[in-house]
């Protein structure tokens, strides 16, 4: 770990504006003596003068947290007190931005303390911050590790702070979430049921009704939550407007896609992973293919499309034109998810009703 951090090159701005480039190598003239301590006869370096950048490493048990450039880390417990004292400590920093990776929702209590603190929050996704370490050479992976690579992501990437869904929201998605695994359920529980033996079939089917049942309430808290929300029960009628989008498709909408509307086209479509990428290499053109973004949105965006694609008659005609053009039913299905939501975009940002003209600004 200490070869590690040593290897960390950074750059502190003095007073008089120049720009000194320190190494924490332990073989360095210096040795382990801080880069900001006063030294007789030269200018000291200022903490203030430096934007800051943490990076924090959540795990069940710890948070891992380093502070970059200063170098300083420190390892906390991951519970109530631990996060009240890291909360303070950070704010007493002042850092420019904190960066946490994704952890299945094991950040969420430390990102919602540091929030109402409040202080500047950035949640990165596990394979992007990856990413990075590699193109740091940073191949091997600790808890420890792991944070000084998240905050030289902060510093090096400068991402603009998210703020957390409201507790409303929240609760909005855990729903959707749990309806999406009794679904998953419900599917494995028929599969068994085919080739199961006779003595367990019964529990088998016991199961499946447990299930259905369990998701007919779900579906009903759903509806119940988007009809006591004013805002929610508003969208949720500007999206039912488009022919083949239900209330699944609404209500994982507004749960799992805030930014719809807030964006534009193009930016909606990267971010939900419908956004065809570009694979070129000098004279070589490859084919085109979406990556990333949100699996979730993207898979009821799907169901959505074949309904639309017999009963919305903008979405119709542009799947037909594309199997006349010869193009795969898949890849036809994919450019028509992209169409249907920068359709659905367009209707929440402009808070208008479905209608086909819509299509033709789109």
């Amino acid at each position: 770990m200490r070869q590690a951090v040593s290897d960390l090159v950074f750059e502190a701005v003095i007073q008089q504006g120049r720009r000194t480039r320190y190494s924490l190598s332990p073989n360095s003239c210096r040795g382990h003596q801080s880069p900001y301590l006063a030294r007789p006869g030269k200018q000291e370096v200022r903490m203030s003068a430096i934007d800051l950048y943490v990076g924090i490493d959540v795990s069940k048990a710890t948070l891992d947290v380093a502070v970059f450039p200063s170098g300083e880390t420190w390892t906390s417990a991951h519970n109530e007190s631990e996060i009240e004292q890291l909360t303070t400590r950070l704010g007493q920093l002042r850092p420019k931005l904190i960066v946490l990776e994704a952890t299945g929702g094991l950040e969420t209590d430390v990102v919602a303390s540091l929030l109402a603190a409040p202080l500047p929050i950035f949640v990165v996704n596990p394979r992007q911050m990856r990413h990075f370490a590699k193109g740091l050479g940073l191949l091997a992976k600790t808890d420890k590790l792991d944070a000084h690579a998240i905050a030289r992501f902060g510093e090096a990437v400068k991402p603009s702070p998210r703020p957390l869904p409201d507790e409303q929201t929240q609760g909005l998605n855990a729903l959707i979430t749990r309806r999406r695994q009794i679904i998953g359920m419900q599917t494995a529980e028929k599969n068994r049921l085919g080739t199961a033996p006779e003595v367990v079939q019964e529990r088998i089917q016991a199961h499946l009704a447990w299930l259905h049942q369990e998701l007919d309430t779900l579906n009903d808290d759903l509806d119940r939550q988007v009809r006591e929300s004013p805002a929610w029960r508003e969208k949720d009628a500007l999206l039912q407007s488009v022919p083949g989008v239900g209330d699944v498709t609404s209500h994982s909408l507004i749960a799992c896609l805030p930014e719809l509307g807030l964006l534009d086209r193009k930016q909606i479509a990267a971010l939900v992973g419908v956004a065809p990428r570009n694979h070129d290499s000098g004279a070589f053109r490859g084919k085109r293919c979406i990556w990333g973004g949100r699996a979730d949105i993207r898979a009821v965006l799907y169901m959505a499309v074949i309904s639309a694609s017999r009963f919305n008659p903008v979405i119709k005609a542009f799947y037909q034109r594309l199997l006349a053009a010869g193009k795969k039913k898949k890849v036809a299905l994919v450019a028509c998810m992209h169409k249907l939501l920068t359709i659905l975009n367009a209707i929440v940002k402009n808070n208008t009703s479905w209608r086909s003209s819509l299509t033709s600004d789109s």
